[in-house]
């Protein structure tokens, strides 16, 4: 498996294989901010939104490849508030049902991790459905659950899903202004 950075020009080259990994989330019921009948407007809007995003450097798309085939994603959203130089928000982890329980998550944690490293974000933070899979990959990666927001997103099927928040400090930052 191989894990790389997308730009902009590679999202737009690989949007069928991104749409196809999205709709296979929402076809499993996964929140994602996305209701089922997703359709291909909606796709392409969303992920040139990304590209956008990521051509600005607020936002950093990791893929997985495996077999010249696109796997999983992962996405890093930088909040642009002053004060927010140190954080990162983990989203939209994304992997295919065909790939799911072979490490494939696992690998694009710990690549998000170290680009967020690199980009001196030493907070990560993430939200999702309480008592699913996700909460168990982040739990055996170091995250730690903060608490939970009952009715926080709506599945893709239309039933109101409680929330985990969950964070990851990967390095302290100085106290002093």
């Amino acid at each position: 498996m191989i894990i790389h950075r997308l730009d902009a020009r590679a999202i737009r080259e690989l949007r069928p294989q991104l749409a196809t990994l999205l709709l296979d989330a929402v076809a499993d019921g996964f929140s994602l901010g996305f209701l089922a009948g997703l359709d291909d407007i909606q796709l392409a809007a969303y992920w040139e939104g990304v590209g956008h995003e990521v051509t600005r450097g607020s936002r950093v798309l990791l893929g997985a490849e495996q077999d010249g085939m696109l796997v999983g994603t992962v996405q890093l959203a930088f909040p642009q508030e002053p004060n927010a130089g140190n954080r990162a928000a983990l989203e939209k982890l994304l992997v295919h049902c065909t790939a799911r329980r072979r490490g494939v998550g696992t690998a694009l944690l710990q690549a998000a991790e170290i680009e967020a490293l690199g980009l001196r974000r030493g907070l990560l933070f993430l939200d999702t459905e309480s008592g699913s899979g996700a909460e168990r990959l982040v739990d055996r990666a170091g995250y730690i659950r903060v608490g939970e927001l009952p009715d926080f997103a709506c599945s893709p099927n239309g039933h109101w899903r409680t929330a985990a928040i969950w964070y990851k400090t990967l390095f302290p930052r100085s106290r002093r202004p």
